[in-house]
């Protein structure tokens, strides 16, 4: 059975998550309290050895970086969502990398010093944090413009794609985070309505409501 590490507050965990249910696929789920050092034993340094999540464990294969795994599950167990196209398969890749790369690190910024940082009685990081609002609001207008220019439900048109399911898990924590996406129209219409799908609901209904249950841990 496929194994899944990870932190519900964790956008890139619970990434995989949102795959593992888009895919259809089994799998047993094993939280890993970053604030407490579980990801840093020496166990489970053996399966990340930079002690981070996510990482899965499919029957004995061990895969980290969320990314990665995205696409091993695609091509494993949904090939569709991961189109072979030479051409194809190079825009689903360059896609990957900007919302990685661009809107998650901003938000990834924002997430922890406003969320996360609290939690844990860590100084906040005024500057890092002054980055992230200043390049989220200068990356979300491609995405946005990009969505624009399609009449269709999904990213890439009128299929998922693990391009919907790597955005959507990085902007997951806006609401909690403070992030304003009412001015990308788009955006909101495409990621409340994929909000609404089981693969979604079958991690949590929110993540406000799962980061108030990881801060009474």
């Amino acid at each position: 059975m496929l194994i899944i590490y990870g932190s519900e507050v964790s956008s890139p965990s619970n990434k995989v998550r949102f795959m593992a249910n888009l895919a259809g696929v089994e799998y047993e789920y094993r939280s890993i309290h970053l604030a407490k050092g579980e990801a840093r034993t020496p166990e489970f340094m053996k399966k990340h050895p930079a002690g981070k999540v996510p990482v899965i464990d499919d029957n004995g294969f061990v895969l980290f970086e969320s990314n990665a795994i995205l696409k091993y599950l695609a091509r494993k167990y949904r090939p569709e969502l991961y189109p072979s196209g030479i051409e194809e398969q190079a825009l689903v890749d360059q896609w990957m990398d900007f919302v990685s790369a661009h809107v998650g690190q901003a938000m990834a910024k924002i997430t922890f010093n406003r969320l996360l940082a609290p939690l844990r009685e860590i100084e906040v990081d005024q500057r890092s944090l002054d980055e992230g609002v200043k390049f989220m609001h200068r990356f979300l207008p491609p995405v946005e413009n990009f969505l624009e220019a399609s009449e269709d439900s999904y990213f890439f048109g009128r299929a998922i794609s693990i391009v919907d399911v790597n955005l959507l898990a990085t902007l997951d924590p806006a609401e909690a985070a403070g992030v304003d996406l009412s001015p990308y129209e788009k955006l909101s219409r495409w990621r409340n309505r994929l909000k609404q799908e089981e693969f979604y609901i079958r991690c949590h209904r929110s993540y406000e409501e799962t980061l108030q249950k990881y801060a009474g841990k």
